[in-house]
This record gives structure tokens, sequence and C-alpha cells, in this order.
């Protein structure tokens, strides 16, 4: 399994840079991108450095409707229809319809923690004033968690995730929580996007901290 940060506010030498995020999971079966950013020509201009084929892409996961996030999505969907799509079910009926008319696979609503495909698990729609799904994957070391920006607190995600098991990373947008106790046992603690204290968690977790950008890739 491998983790690619194809959007973000930082990026790589070559790549754009955009407030938003995008991540895409390749695992033995499936090709998931998790977010779009907000800029859809960036998301694709990205890609296209990091040799990724936007018609490999099978499932899109949106974490939640905060521009930054699903921004990029219309120009992602022309690109590629035959996609299946997994939103937060707390969507608005108006922007469920018009991602379903824009793609030839299925649209589904996500209330609940379920599995997405082989080793990978959404957490549900979690949050009271933002709501928003994260991802499980699980690897041969246990689980890593992805995020978009992590609004409905590190702590609601990892006791979500720890269902599941044992919690060995998690990487994305963690906005400004200071639950950093939830760190504490993991092996990697990759921050980007919405993240406000990076500098507090690494310098509490110097060994598993890792600042993201666009262009970042990491095999599970």
């Amino acid at each position: 399994m491998r983790l690619t940060i194809v959007y973000d506010n930082e990026a790589g030498e070559g790549l754009q840079k955009g407030w938003g995020f995008s991540c895409l999971i390749g695992t033995e079966d499936n090709n998931i991108l998790f977010d779009t950013g907000w800029d859809g020509n960036m998301l694709l201009a990205n890609m296209k450095k990091l040799s990724i084929d936007p018609a490999s892409i099978d499932t899109l996961v949106l974490s939640h409707q905060h521009w930054d996030h699903i921004g990029g999505v219309p120009t992602f969907l022309a690109s590629n229809p035959d996609i299946d799509v997994y939103a937060p079910s707390s969507f608005s009926s108006r922007l469920k319809r018009e991602i379903a008319s824009r793609i030839t696979g299925k649209l589904y609503g996500v209330k609940d923690p379920g599995e997405i495909c082989k080793d990978v698990y959404t957490t549900g729609e979690l949050g009271k004033e933002i709501k928003e799904q994260s991802l499980i994957l699980r690897s041969g070391n246990g689980l890593y968690i992805v995020t978009g920006c992590a609004h409905p607190g590190l702590l609601s995600i990892t006791e979500a995730a720890s269902l599941f098991g044992k919690i060995s990373g998690i990487i994305g947008g963690l906005h400004d929580s200071q639950e950093y106790g939830v760190f504490k046992d993991m092996e990697l603690i990759g921050a980007g996007h919405c993240t406000s204290h990076k500098d507090v968690i690494r310098k509490m977790y110097p060994k598993g901290f890792v600042n993201i950008s666009a262009g970042y890739s990491i095999e599970l």
C-alpha cells in the first residue's frame, strides 16, 4: 500500500501548491483518491508530474463539504467519470445530485463506519458542527489514519479508528487540535495542510513527525 500526497499547502520541487488536500492511496486491488484540493487543474497537473493517470483511479472519497477539499471534484470527474464516490451523508442534496450526474459509477452516502474496499475503511461521519469522515488503512504494521482536516478532533477520530485495531500512524490535515497525547504510540505523524501546531508536535514527537507536502510518498 502506497500513499502519495497529490495536493497540499506546501509542495515539493516541480509541483504546485495550494490551500487544500488530496492523497492517493494505492493498494494491490484499488486506487483511491481522498479529497481533491480546491483547484482541479492544479490537481491534474500534479498528477501528471507524479505520473499518476486519473483514469487509473477507481474510487473517490470526500472527507467533508469544504471548498478546499471538494473544489477540484468537477475537473477531476470530467477526466474520469467512471468512478465510485463515497461522500458523507450530510452533504447537501443538491451537491450529491450534482456529483451523481457527473459519474457513471455509484455515489455512496457514508454515515457509519465501514469498509470501502479491502484493507481500507471509513470512520463514518464524525463531528457535531462539521461532519467529516477519515480513512483507516490496514497494513502489516497496524492501522494508519488519513484525515482531511480533523475537524471532529483527533481524539474522536482515533477512538473511532481504534475499533478496527492498533493505530500506528496518521497523515493529513490535523487542524488546530491540541490533543497531542493521541500521538504517543504512533510511528508516523504526517502533518500537512491545515495543521496549526506543527512545531509543538515536532518537538514532542521528533522521531515520528514528518512535515508532508505535495509529492511526499510513503509505502506502508
